[in-house]
């Protein structure tokens, strides 16, 4: 069974899947907006049952990591009244991982995204575009 007749099937299995959607959606234009590079969204909903969608980015410095990951995380808590259920790397800040449960927000600097190469790793993944830099926010 396809996903779109799965989620056709069962409304609650077709809500959850909006909402992870929207919320990379929503992770992927803060990390633009907030000057990330090289925003990707990657669908695993067909790879794997752990995750529904990694959203990856690359900041130029710590500082500027840090600011991505502190707005993603203002931002879904304040448009989606989501909040991370952990993250790691922040006190290094080469590669910072905000778990929300069916999403991974990663990122990276330069050399360690080169080096973990996730979109390699991860293949099969259908990439989803992400959003304008000051797209129209959903209500």
């Amino acid at each position: 069974m396809s996903p779109v007749s799965k989620a056709a099937e069962n409304p609650a299995s077709r809500s959850s899947d909006d909402r992870s959607r929207l919320l990379a959606l929503t992770a992927a234009r803060v990390a633009a907006e907030a000057r990330g590079t090289d925003v990707k969204i990657l669908d695993l909903r067909e790879i794997t049952p752990v995750f529904d969608y990694f959203v990856i980015a690359t900041g130029t410095s710590r500082r500027q990591i840090h600011a991505m990951a502190d707005e993603i995380e203002n931002v879904v808590k304040a448009e989606l009244h989501d909040k991370r259920r952990g993250a790691e790397g922040y006190e290094e800040g080469r590669w910072i991982v905000l778990d929300y449960g069916d999403v991974v927000v990663h990122l990276f600097d330069t050399e360690s995204r080169e080096y973990w190469d996730l979109e390699h790793l991860w293949s099969d993944a259908r990439s989803v575009a992400p959003p304008a830099v000051g797209a129209a926010r959903d209500g």
